[in-house]
């Protein structure tokens, strides 16, 4: 393993905020106003390094053929194999701020797509990287940002692989969505002096109590993070138990990542090509998983049709095994008058099959999983039907709930609540109309996380 402390030529930068001092022995000022702590020694820098490595290492053997296999099996197995360990093109560092801004997939990058129009409008004009680790997450950091801004990979937590992305990158600040503390990662910042901030922070009932069961292991993981801006009180506290010095709570951003309209680009010409009738009602099913289109296509309304996009493409396939006669995107079928079933089998579409909907059913809610973000489809204006299980988006639902701005039932009683809504279209309209007045009370994360992320920008810049 190369050695973790050796400083690169274009580390020189980060340094200026460290007091002037290069190298991993230098001491530092404690970030939550503690005074002056020791820096590890280089030898038990090293050693962290190798023991992290090392179960990484373990890991891999033992996971690592049943993870590729898989990727194979879904189409995965085609990747950056180079990006993932941490090669790529070097990014030489001009006189402007930069900040890298990391979200795991699809729901994280679309978090943070207010945030980074804020950033870059200020008039400390940073450079902004954007780094996902899913393909589907970097294809849409791509459609979303790449004109604008750099889109880059984020690679596997290994010291080489992640020591490459910081030289490539060499940020001021490293901004990391919801989570997304990893070892190696936080450890390599803190050497370098780069700012650690979880933004849009959220730890849920499952992950804390895992966390809870290796608490004395990911400690000072959760300390390397120079400040917690949390969705809630409730992570807010949980970010504080596990270790995190200075934590704040600023609000969900993904209240502030949608735009309130009526209509969507593109909506009309997918109506079209997927040969769905106007004036017929449809209802939408997003993001769902395996099995609960069989639970849509038996609670379907007479004379209604449904269009349901699968969460993952390697669930494509056994969705449309289970509507007979189906019509699918990918293959540019178009259905006809009898045709039920729509499967939206692509990506980034679902936003333009919402703007169709006349009811909305958010999917992962009704099966094993636990929820999918009904923000988007209620700022369209469409009523929105949610399952019992949401525990990953519990304050976004239970804001809606308290509002009337959902209709949240179990599998049994969504054939009664789709063919009320179905055949009530007033009632519709009141939820739709409640459910963007919650989102318009909601919003202001976006702004407040911002002012936070431009004061380190203008102080470590």
């Amino acid at each position: 393993m190369e050695d973790p402390t050796h400083q690169t030529q274009g580390e020189a930068h980060q340094r200026r905020t460290a007091g002037g001092t290069d190298g991993a022995e230098a001491s530092t000022p404690s970030r939550d106003g503690r005074g002056s702590e020791r820096a590890p020694s280089v030898a038990r820098l090293r050693l962290s390094f190798l023991v992290t490595d090392l179960a990484y290492f373990v890991a891999a053997i033992v996971a690592g053929p049943f993870i590729l296999l898989r990727m194979w099996w879904t189409g995965k197995l085609r990747t950056d194999w180079r990006a993932r360990f941490g090669e790529g093109l070097v990014h030489p560092r001009t006189e402007r701020p930069r900040v890298l801004i990391h979200g795991v997939s699809v729901g994280e990058v679309n978090a943070v797509r207010g945030l980074v129009a804020r950033l870059a409008a200020d008039r400390l004009h940073p450079e902004i990287f954007v780094s996902a680790t899913t393909e589907t997450g970097f294809k849409r950091a791509e459609s979303l940002f790449a004109s604008k801004h750099q889109v880059i990979r984020t690679p596997i937590d290994f010291t080489f692989a992640m020591r490459h992305w910081f030289d490539r990158v060499q940020p001021d600040v490293l901004v990391l969505v919801e989570l997304e503390l990893w070892p190696n990662m936080t450890r390599l910042a803190e050497m370098r002096g780069i700012p650690v901030v979880v933004v849009n922070g959220r730890l849920s009932d499952r992950s804390i109590r895992r966390y809870r069961r290796i608490h004395r292991f990911i400690r000072g993981m959760f300390g390397r993070a120079t400040i917690v801006l949390a969705q809630n009180r409730a992570s807010a506290d949980r970010f504080a138990e596990l270790g995190s010095p200075e934590v704040l709570v600023s609000g969900n951003m993904k209240w502030d990542s949608v735009e309130i309209c009526d209509e969507v680009p593109g909506s009309a010409q997918l109506r079209a090509e997927l040969g769905i009738p106007k004036g017929v009602p449809l209802v939408v099913a997003g993001s769902t998983e395996p099995g609960e289109e069989i639970l849509l296509r038996d609670a379907l309304p007479e004379g209604a049709r449904l269009l349901i996009a699968p969460r993952k493409p390697e669930w494509f396939d056994g969705v449309a095994a289970n509507l007979p006669g189906c019509v699918r995107r990918s293959k540019k079928e178009q259905g006809g008058a009898d045709t039920r079933y729509f499967v939206l089998d692509t990506i980034g579409e679902l936003r333009m099959a919402y703007a169709l909907a006349d009811v909305v059913v958010m999917g992962r809610s009704f099966g094993k999983l636990y929820g999918s973000d009904p923000i988007e489809p209620a700022s369209l204006g469409k009523p929105v039907v949610i399952g019992p299980r949401v525990a990953d988006f519990r304050d976004v639902v239970e804001a809606f709930v308290a509002r009337g701005g959902i209709v949240q039932v179990d599998g049994a009683a969504l054939a009664a609540t789709l063919a009320d809504l179905v055949a009530d279209p007033r009632k519709r309209a009141e939820i739709a109309y409640r459910a963007r007045e919650t989102i318009r009370r909601e919003q202001g994360g976006t702004a407040r996380t911002a002012e936070v992320l431009l004061a380190l920008l203008a102080t470590h810049a």
